[in-house]
């Protein structure tokens, strides 16, 4: 070999070990095989990866006026195909001579002499180098099959090291994706542990859904009756149509819902159901689309539906296959969510008739018998023509009324107790440690807030002067009734932002892991989480029962609309006001 093919083939050597592109190389190759056989003409194909079609075909020696006039490159009929057939290097004096020539193309430049050489990637064909015309018109000799053979080997070589980083990409891509939709399903199992509002985890999953498959716009719709409704978006999408409710029968998403069965739907076909289906006139513009039925268990609540701009390519296998996955943790998320606030919603109404019940039975026993004793007494003395008799009938009677006055009052104010409208919590309050008293239970009661103490100009919100309210009455009432308790120990403090109710009964206790909690603390509880605060039962049989509830301070709106108010001298008269009450 002469000195100068050697050194071709060590640079093409080093340039197969240092350049990562294929492309580059194999043009490299094919340019220093024409060189060393001196041939006019050459190409190299690379198979498909089922190894029967040529996938690419790079030549060199034909002009691009001449390339755009052949067409479409060689698919491997002919002696091409001969070639991938039978993977030997094959010399020819004449390549339309041979049996299974296939002939050339109009405008295909006339070749004789041939060279074809397999190029093999780990012992087995993935392409061929082809050469023709050898310059003198001479044939191609063995020492120019050897270098072709070599050269064959480099181009086997760079492609083997293209298809495996290919692969290797596709695994690395593939791995992000699974890791992408791992996060977004650990998302949204995080927030379904701490969120229960439904429409919070419908906008999480939208917005996770969406980017896991790169979708324009992701549009979630439930199913309600026989029609279905868009509950969350995320994306390129107007949030306008949140709430919008379409048939369910004729459109993509109703189908998938019914079979409970994925849809993909290229561009086109997507445009024509979008029109047929109405969604149209919603605003919404959409190519292709991936529709994903919510699956857990028994149920189908609804589906996902991811949208691609229009001429922005089809959903592939891979975005299937993630948001499918997503779908079924999203779907246990809903599930899941609208099972906590169906069961909240059966707690509060149970709650609402125990209060209810708890009404009738004061109203029947106490107020309805009382007056139905006065009825009597009056009745009996109606009877009489004793001026005494009446005279003491009569005191009786406002005797009475007076009583169940007071009672009907006491009802009232469990209710909503006009004090803590008019006056603040520290009134409300000291109101009810005064009818608790009254029913043979000591209170000690301390308060301390700032605008009752005129630390601050503006009282606390309505939900938060409702909540320290309710907490108080409902741990008080808890005390008075189940315990035993002799005193109740309340605290109600306002410091560094948050307020603190604590009350504490000297009653029998109990065990918290082995009781299970009533509607009222379920209600102390579910206000507390509502307004980001933080509920504690402390009790142990024989040592009482501690609860405590700390909450973040709320305000009103300032009155003068001030960002920085003066402080409400008016606060210290109100605080006077309520203290003479008790």
């Amino acid at each position: 070999m002469q000195d100068s093919a050697l050194r071709t083939l060590i640079a093409l050597a080093n340039s197969v070990l240092e350049k990562s592109e294929l492309e580059p190389v194999l043009e490299r190759v094919i340019e220093a095989a024409r060189q060393l056989t001196g041939a006019r003409y050459a190409a190299l194909g690379v198979l498909d990866a089922r190894r029967q079609r040529l996938e690419r075909f790079l030549t060199t020696g034909i002009d691009d006026d001449t390339r755009e006039l052949l067409g479409e490159p060689p698919s491997g009929h002919g002696v091409l195909g001969e070639l991938i057939r039978d993977p030997k290097p094959l010399r020819l004096p004449d390549v339309g001579g041979h049996p299974r020539s296939y002939g050339f193309p109009i405008g295909h430049p006339p070749m004789e002499t041939f060279l074809g050489v397999p190029v093999l990637v780990d012992g087995e064909a993935w392409g061929n180098l082809y050469l023709t015309e050898k310059a003198g018109g001479g044939e191609f000799t063995a020492d120019d099959e050897q270098a072709v053979v070599m050269l064959a080997g480099y181009a086997g070589i760079a492609i083997g090291n293209a298809r495996r980083l290919q692969e290797l990409s596709g695994r690395r891509d593939e791995l992000e994706r699974t890791v992408a939709a791992l996060r977004a399903t650990a998302e949204i199992s995080r927030a379904l542990a701490g969120e229960t509002d439904l429409d919070v985890v419908l906008a999480l999953i939208a917005k996770r859904g969406r980017a896991l498959v790169g979708a324009g716009a992701l549009i979630i719709e439930l199913a309600v009756g026989d029609r279905l409704r868009i509950v969350a978006v995320a994306g390129a999408v107007d949030r306008g149509i949140v709430g919008s409710e379409l048939p369910a029968e004729g459109s993509v998403a109703g189908r998938v819902l019914e079979l409970r069965r994925t849809q993909r739907l290229s561009d086109e076909l997507n445009r024509a159901r979008f029109h047929e289906a109405g969604l149209g006139r919603l605003g919404l513009e959409a190519g292709a689309g991936l529709y994903v039925p919510l699956v857990f268990r028994r149920e189908t609540p609804g589906v996902l539906a991811a949208l691609h701009p229009p001429g922005a390519g089809d959903f592939s296998d891979e975005d299937e296959r993630l948001l499918t996955s997503f779908a079924t943790s999203a779907a246990s998320a809903v599930v899941t969510a609208r099972s906590v606030t169906n069961e909240q919603l059966l707690a509060r109404e149970a709650a609402t008739e125990d209060e209810r019940r708890r009404w009738a039975r004061e109203l029947h026993d106490e107020t309805l018998q009382g007056l139905g004793a006065l009825r009597l007494s009056l009745a009996a003395a109606r009877r009489s023509s004793e001026p005494e008799v009446w005279r003491a009938a009569l005191d009786d009677a406002i005797t009475e009324l007076d009583t169940e006055i007071a009672n009907v009052r006491g009802i009232i104010s469990d209710v909503r107790p006009a004090a803590l409208d008019e006056l603040g919590t520290e009134a409300a309050v000291e109101a009810l440690s005064d009818r608790i008293r009254s029913r043979g239970i000591d209170v000690a009661l301390t308060v301390d807030l700032d605008w009752e103490a005129g630390r601050s100009a503006t009282r606390h919100d309505d939900e938060l002067e409702t909540a320290l309210y309710r907490i108080a009455q409902e741990a008080m009432t808890n005390g008075l009734k189940h315990s035993g308790a002799q005193l109740l120990t309340v605290d109600i403090a306002e410091a560094d932002g948050h307020v603190t109710v604590s009350v504490h009964d000297d009653g029998q206790g109990f065990d918290p892991s082995a009781r299970a909690e009533g509607f009222g603390l379920l209600g102390m509880r579910e206000r507390v989480e509502l307004l980001d605060g933080t509920l504690t039962v402390v009790s142990a049989p024989g040592e009482g029962t501690t609860l405590s509830a700390r909450l973040p301070v709320r305000r009103r709106p300032a009155a003068n609309g001030a960002d920085d108010p003066v402080v409400d001298t008016t606060a210290p008269a109100r605080r006077s006001a309520a203290s003479s009450r008790t």
